[in-house]
């Protein structure tokens, strides 16, 4: 069944998106008040109380805000792996359904695939999830692009991949040096420069990847036309002019993704 994909919040003060069919419907992470998770799922035409599950990728505050509020309220299906679990506090205590990284569930008619990615957390994944011959790709939250990964995501027709920072930004930041250390470093984030580089390979072994969304953009050390620009220029100068590139933002939904019964791109 066509596949919908609704990026409700992205950014360092929140994250959270919709993956869904007619019949399955599922949030990854809910790292924005349950309020703005709400009114975003309405925007985009979606009952909040349809939806059946909720995956977590790992278990920093910008991911599961609002993990028991949605739960409480709607009765949603919680998912994590055993790692993120030791580290939920407060929310550890909840009828979570474990998965086991690097190995596909089902959740109705979606197959959710999460795979270990890079970052100073207990368990951190991406997903790629596919209804049928499609397929998306959930890659935020890392601080390399590796082998793995780019497996991951090579058969992707949408990916939502991080683009956080500008290197110089970042080194120019009031930040500390430890953080910024933190955030350049190999369980950090990637710049601009590394998910170009990232994406336009991916793009160069990959014909069915249609459009990107940049995610996880950090305010303080990036300009969001910066971020767009670096990925435009590496997918052209590779002869990937076809991929389209969307921003997210952290205070507003992005433009939803609807792929028809034919397997078109229905924006």
């Amino acid at each position: 069944m066509a596949l919908e994909l609704s990026i409700i919040a992205s950014g360092s003060t929140g994250n959270c998106l919709y993956v869904g069919t007619e019949q399955t419907r599922v949030l990854i992470d809910a790292g924005i008040s349950g309020r703005r998770i709400v009114q975003g799922l309405e925007e985009a035409g979606i009952d909040p109380a349809s939806i059946q599950a909720l995956c977590v990728s790992h278990e920093h505050a910008d991911h599961i805000q609002s993990v028991g509020v949605l739960h409480r309220r709607f009765g949603m299906d919680l998912f994590t792996n055993r790692g993120t679990l030791e580290g939920l506090g407060e929310h550890k205590v909840l009828p979570w359904n474990l998965f086991s990284t690097g190995h596909a569930f089902g959740i109705g008619d979606l197959v959710i695939e999460p795979f270990s990615v890079s970052h100073d957390a207990r368990e951190p994944v991406g997903f790629t999830i596919t209804s049928g011959a499609t397929r998306i790709g959930i890659a935020t939250d890392l601080g390399v692009a590796t082998h793995l990964i780019r497996e991951r995501l090579k058969q992707c027709r949408v990916i939502v991949c991080e683009s956080n920072h500008d290197p110089l930004l970042l080194r120019n930041s009031q930040r500390p040096w430890h953080t910024k250390k933190r955030i350049a470093g190999r369980q950090g984030h990637l710049s601009n420069e590394a998910a170009a580089e990232l994406i336009s390979g991916v793009a160069g072994e990959n014909d069915r990847l249609e459009r990107v969304y940049l995610a996880h953009l950090s305010a303080e050390c990036n300009r969001p036309e910066q971020a767009a620009k670096h990925m435009r220029r590496a997918l052209d100068d590779a002869g990937h002019s076809r991929v389209a590139v969307e921003l997210t933002a952290p205070d507003r939904p992005a433009r939803v993704w609807r792929e028809d019964e034919t397997g078109r791109d229905r924006d």
